[in-house]
């Protein structure tokens, strides 16, 4: 009787981690990708020119990057709660401030590097590696639950900052989005139970301590000698470097091609929505019919996005906009969870965190130079066609591990 009792408090402790998890990177990932709708306000209100204003945006990945090793080390030290509630605190904070701000260096450094920082705190670094002390079979699966936080996060808060933005002021839309964050701090520390969060399932925690025992596990040192390492290195930041080349520029993409804000703004939304149904069907899609073959289908639905977006620069329809949504929105996730579970399985042990943080880290950084690149080819071309040639190319470059490096390749 009691080991059935302690059996179904452990399945409700693993469902309310999972949800913690998803929750927080709603929020995180959400509200930091809402700097698309500020994108065109900025513009006009300072003059400030395309490739300065998503370098904000590349700052904000970039600093998320370089954060991430260190927030899984954090984690592996100082555990969750102080790791999630600096990440809100640090969020909320840049937020509401961001609604005063003048000059691009203070948007550069609250906008880009605060907002980074709390990013990588609230995000998938700590939530894998929670994730992990509390499922093993399952573990594709609830990952990819976690990840599609951000698709729903981009559904939620991209449209409804674009209402404020319009309706009132871009700067009552910061400050909204900063004073709902930071009330959330004091409920995230005093009313989750983070010490039987972090304990971990009584089963997971018997198979860490029998590999601890024969003499396993890994340390970052190991696993940068690996081939499948520098594999998920690769994909990681050639997938980020392609996405977010013109994920940043989405929403100023379609009202150039002559939609309006509103649905510039939804139509990005949806885009995420669908990445989230993706994203929690990728773990099962991947078991079903493979890594590869998945992975491989994923990056050929983007591409096929990309050329849609190139159909619909020169001649803009809500039948191409459509297409592009749905196929665009729901490929868009789907590498994510599926590198994040053969990294969190392939690396188990007390230091997963900080294996993981340096994979991710690649994720940032590939994202940060996506954003800077497209900027910049936005300016230098004049319009988007060299940014969605210049993504292709590094779309390419992302599925070759999965095809090349053969215990990546294999991987079941």
């Amino acid at each position: 009787m009691q080991d059935t009792l302690d059996s179904t408090r452990a399945r409700r402790t693993a469902l309310a981690v999972l949800a913690t998890c998803f929750l927080l990177n709603m929020f995180g990932r959400g509200v930091g990708d809402t700097y698309a709708v500020f994108l065109l306000p900025l513009e006009r209100e300072f003059g400030w020119s395309r490739s300065q204003l998503t370098g904000v945006y590349s700052v904000y990945l970039l600093v998320n990057g370089f954060a991430a090793p260190l927030v899984g080390v954090l984690f592996d030290r100082a555990g969750p709660r102080w790791v999630y509630a600096a990440g809100l605190a640090c969020l909320g904070s840049a937020f509401f401030l961001a609604g005063s701000l003048e000059h691009l260096w203070q948007f550069y450094l609250l906008v880009g590097a605060m907002v980074g920082i709390g990013v990588s705190l609230t995000g998938m670094v700590p939530a894998s590696a929670l994730l992990a002390r509390w499922y093993r079979v399952r573990l594709s699966r609830v990952i990819g639950i976690a990840f599609s936080a951000v698709g729903l996060g981009v559904i939620t808060f991209v449209p409804l900052t674009q209402y404020v933005a319009d309706h009132y002021h871009w700067r009552i839309a910061y400050r909204a989005l900063g004073g709902m964050l930071l009330i959330g701090v004091p409920v995230l520390v005093l009313a989750v139970p983070w010490r039987r969060f972090t304990s971990g399932h009584p089963a997971v925690r018997e198979a860490a301590a029998a590999r601890a025992a024969a003499g396993g596990g890994w340390t970052l040192r190991t696993a940068l000698r690996t081939p499948i390492y520098w594999g998920m290195a690769q994909a990681f930041f050639f997938t980020a470097t392609g996405m977010f080349a013109i994920i940043v520029q989405l929403v100023a993409f379609f009202i150039d091609a002559g939609f309006s804000p509103l649905t510039a703004a939804t139509a990005f939304g949806v885009t995420g929505m669908l990445s989230a149904f993706s994203v929690m069907g990728s773990g099962f899609v991947a078991e079903r019919f493979g890594i590869r073959q998945t992975v491989s289908a994923s990056f050929a639905g983007t591409a096929s996005g990309m050329i849609l977006l190139l159909l619909l620069a020169a001649q803009p329809s809500a039948a191409l906009l459509a297409g592009f949504v749905v196929v665009f929105g729901l490929c868009m996730g789907v590498r994510g969870p599926i590198i994040s579970s053969i990294c969190t399985r392939h690396f188990a042990g007390p230091r997963v965190a900080t294996i993981y943080g340096t994979i991710y880290a690649a994720n940032a950084l590939g994202a940060a130079f996506g954003s800077l690149m497209g900027g910049l080819l936005h300016d230098l071309g004049g319009g988007y066609r060299a940014v969605l040639v210049f993504s292709l190319c590094a779309i390419a470059l992302a599925v070759m591990p999965f095809w090349m490096v053969r215990a990546l390749r294999d991987y079941r």
